[in-house]
């Protein structure tokens, strides 16, 4: 591996795969000689890293309304499990991620969490290939996806020590929303692999779809034999060459990571920590599920700040050595009310992004795939097929596409005019949008022709995406510009975690009013939490008097 001992020549000449002595990107001659050559090639490698890791995380949003379509042995509550159990195990996985890049090196997180995606991608394609295996291997595959979700806070600390604080809102906007297409690309693709052989013998036979399927262009009809298995496989294609690219194409900052020790040393520290951030998930799920898989004991709303502080403890507590040092340097961010402030405003963006992202799918396959119309008894119920129901998987990969395509004009828009600006006139729109779509809902879950009120709630869908992804630009753009270079990593790392509890919420709230006939209520409850938000950013960065004005 190539070292840099000559100040203020980093390893730009040096190449690729090394680790850089001297970076000051704050300094112009500096940048425009050297670093930002090296800054964009990092920022370009990491994105594609990115996609794969949210296509691996969110792919049980797809996978499970085709579960529904085979006919797996499961009800629609087990599978709303599959993509909640998949959110909140990447959630937790952030916190630990978080800490990482200080640790570890960036080259060296990024490569290893990038090559990790490889198990729950193969995994899930054996275990799709035997719809008889009971829930709980299905729950652990998904489980074991929150490895991608994890990789999100680490990618975003990398990006963010690369780059002068003046183009943190576009860096940071472009490796996010290019990354965010990783769940566009994933509900793309994900129904494209499945209608084809893709491994030939080695990936297994096909199954039959009992009910009506879709891709991007139209329905899918039943009886059509369908590769589920591809759904993890197919990732195996664009991990093991992006892996390969990481490694000698990215960088360690060694001005960020002085003590990463070597490679290997590097390698275990990613593995120790990433390892034990699923004991908190593990232990919490236990005693949210309802039986047979847990005990059912506890509320969501108990078990996820549960979850945050054991994944907490477990980091302080396992840390050793340096490690330990690094740990209890990066708990400083939580001395900061800003980081508090941050944290929920970045729930209202990111959080609802990949919140909706893995609910969509499901949703649009039980709110429109099924007529409200009364039984042989004359009571009204919500089974009936509905003939003339839009395919999720035509639809429901719109909504992120738009909102990770905004996502870097919202951080360019940013560094012009300031970040909080930004984030209350979408808060705004969201808090409008999302009332909005309950009530829609209500409408069409209440219809015998639900089919109807479909355009108007995928248009207010899409807004709420869009919303959500321009959001999501100036948040990030708010961290670089409120906290010192230090800091903002950890905190860019924080934040993306607890918002990431958006991809357990969003499902688990929406599939039990559902389930209750309700489904409005989630979105009348989403639009009050924006609301007060929006208050929350007025009076922490807008007023005459903020704490930061911003602008």
């Amino acid at each position: 591996m190539n070292t840099t001992t000559h100040p203020g020549v980093p390893a730009a000449q040096g190449g690729s795969g090394a680790d850089i002595q001297d970076w000051r990107p704050e300094d112009e001659q500096f940048w425009a000689q050297t670093g930002s050559k090296i800054a964009y090639r990092n920022l370009w490698i990491s994105i594609p890293a990115l996609l794969c890791g949210f296509a691996v995380w969110g792919m049980w949003g797809i996978i499970t309304v085709q579960m529904l379509n085979l006919g797996f042995p499961f009800s629609q509550a087990e599978l709303f499990t599959l993509t909640a159990i998949a959110g909140i195990s990447g959630a937790t996985m952030r916190i630990p991620a978080s800490f990482l890049i200080r640790m570890a090196g960036g080259r060296n997180t990024i490569f290893l969490t990038t090559a990790m995606l490889l198990a729950p991608a193969i995994g899930t394609g054996i275990a799709l290939q035997h719809p008889e295996w009971p829930l709980w291997v299905f729950q652990l595959m998904a489980l074991w996806s929150g490895v991608g979700g994890g990789n999100f806070a680490s990618s975003m600390s990398n990006i963010s020590t690369f780059f002068p604080k003046r183009l943190q809102g576009t860096a940071l906007g472009l490796n996010a929303g290019l990354g965010n297409f990783g769940v566009t690309t994933m509900q793309i693709v994900i129904p494209l692999v499945m209608t084809i052989g893709l491994f030939g013998a080695f990936g297994g036979e096909a199954k039959a779809l009992i009910k009506d399927s879709g891709w991007i262009f139209g329905k899918i009809k039943a009886g059509t034999p369908t590769y589920i298995q591809n759904a993890g496989f197919a990732w195996v294609l664009s991990l093991v060459p992006l892996a390969v690219l990481c490694w000698f194409g990215m960088n360690n900052l060694k001005t960020v990571t002085p003590s990463s020790g070597s490679p290997i040393t590097a390698f275990l520290k990613i593995t120790y920590l990433y390892s034990l951030a699923f004991v908190p998930s593990i232990g919490m799920l236990y005693l949210y599920l309802p039986a047979p898989t847990g005990l059912g004991l506890l509320n969501m709303w108990v078990a996820i700040p549960l979850d945050i502080i054991a994944a907490l403890v477990v980091m302080k507590l396992a840390a050793f050595g340096t490690m330990k040092e690094n740990v209890a340097k990066q708990f400083e961010i939580f001395k900061n009310k800003h980081t508090w402030s941050m944290t929920a405003l970045y729930v209202v963006t990111f959080g609802s992004f990949i919140g909706f992202s893995m609910a969509l799918p499901l949703a649009i396959t039980v709110i429109f795939g099924f007529i409200h119309a009364p039984d042989a008894a004359g009571v009204m119920q919500h089974t009936l097929k509905n003939p003339n129901a839009p395919s999720a998987l035509t639809y429901a990969w719109i909504g992120p596409f738009v909102g990770a395509a905004v996502r870097p004009i919202g951080g360019w828009i940013s560094d012009k005019v300031g970040g909080s600006i930004v984030t209350q006139v979408i808060s705004a729109v969201m808090v409008v949008a999302s009332a909005a779509v309950g009530y829609v809902m209500m409408q069409a879950y209440g219809s015998a022709t639900p089919e109807q009120y479909f355009p108007l709630f995928m248009g207010l869908f899409v807004l709420l995406f869009a919303a959500s992804g321009v959001g999501n630009g100036s948040t990030f753009r708010s961290v670089g510009f409120i906290f010192d270079r230090q800091q903002a990593g950890p905190v860019l790392g924080w934040t993306s975690a607890v918002a990431a509890y958006g991809a357990f919420i969003a499902p688990v709230l929406i599939g039990q009013q559902i389930k209750a006939g309700t489904p409005q209520l989630a979105f009348y409850g989403f639009s009050v939490f924006y609301a007060v938000c929006l208050v929350l950013n007025w009076w922490f960065y807008l007023r005459p008097k903020a704490y930061v004005k911003n602008p």
